[in-house]
């Protein structure tokens, strides 16, 4: 090895972000550098190593197997370093700096969102950067430090704090109801006018069960379909049909009257296995004052139960 020594701690984050995104144009990107610059740093890292870490081609950037093996040290360096950083910044008992938070589309901008002003105003040294998506999302690759996330908790590698469940309503507008009538049961959907979330992994399922007994899966062809929950709850409200939404998407509306809960002696579902409001953040050892005090924030908007849930 030339020059360890001159290894700068910006240059492995470099590094790992150049191995997880195989592209030095994508990391440009995120650092606001150019491509160029992030070639020198990692050509740079390569001499000091006297290591290949990267093939490269037109098309890619490919690890080699020393970068496999200098991944580990790499991580390894700047997760203690962060750890040292969020000690340090524990002792300031005050939350500040860069907070990078994410969270589904429609959730953040009914329940993240309007939040934030509060949130800034009790820490006001925080930076926050509010990314919205539908897609999966993975802390360990994506520069994430809190991920709000509906769903089944499974990956353990993750911390997690759980909000509460997610609770499914079947609903239309009073206008759909005086024009259609009312469903019966569920048999009676593929009658009616339904609209139905369709995501990546395709067309929500249409879930209903009685109190001790099982989960049946009513096939319903869709009036209109939409990835984009907002226009099918557009449509539903203007009467155009039935909707299957959460709680914390359609709850103000079932409770001011605009839409009216159908077939409330069932339980509705998209899945059998209970949905929760997680938020999520990697499993370290030491969790830094950000995270916590954002997460303390956030249950204590969100409440037990939560504000969204209809009584």
């Amino acid at each position: 090895m030339n020059n360890i020594n001159s290894i700068s701690i910006k240059t492995l984050v470099f590094f790992i972000n150049v191995f997880n995104h195989q592209s030095f144009s994508v990391v440009a990107r995120r650092e606001g550098v150019s491509a160029s610059k992030v070639s020198r740093i990692i050509k740079q890292l390569e001499d000091n190593l006297g290591q290949q870490l990267f093939y490269r081609n037109t098309r890619a950037v490919i690890p080699t197997e020393a970068a496999r093996v200098f991944l580990t040290y790499a991580q390894s360096i700047t997760a203690s370093i962060n750890e040292a950083q969020n000690k340090f910044q524990d002792k300031t008992l005050e939350p500040g700096g860069l907070v990078r938070i994410n969270g589904p589309v429609f959730f953040g901008q009914r329940h993240i969102a309007p939040w934030l002003p509060q949130l800034s105003s009790r820490h006001p040294k925080l930076q926050i950067d509010l990314t919205l998506t539908d897609d999966f999302i993975d802390p360990h690759h994506d520069a994430t430090d809190i991920i709000f996330r509906i769903g089944t908790l499974t990956d353990s590698s993750f911390h997690a704090r759980t909000f509460g469940e997610q609770t499914y309503h079947l609903a239309a507008s009073r206008a759909y109801i005086k024009k259609y009538g009312i469903v019966q049961s569920p048999s009676d959907l593929p009658e009616h006018k339904c609209l139905i979330y369709k995501g990546s992994s395709g067309q929500n399922r249409w879930l209903f069960k009685k109190e001790n007994e099982d989960w049946v899966h009513q096939s319903i062809p869709a009036l209109l379909t939409s990835n984009n929950a907002e226009s099918l709850l557009v449509s539903a409200l203007k009467g155009m049909g039935i909707v299957l939404f959460p709680d914390w998407l359609i709850g103000e509306y079932l409770k001011n009257g605009t839409l009216i809960k159908l077939l409330p002696n069932y339980n509705t579902a998209i899945k059998k296995t209970p949905q929760h409001v997680t938020a999520i953040y990697p499993n370290t050892r030491h969790v830094s004052l950000n995270v916590r005090q954002i997460i303390d924030y956030f249950s204590e908007v969100y409440g037990s139960p939560l504000y969204w849930e209809l009584n």
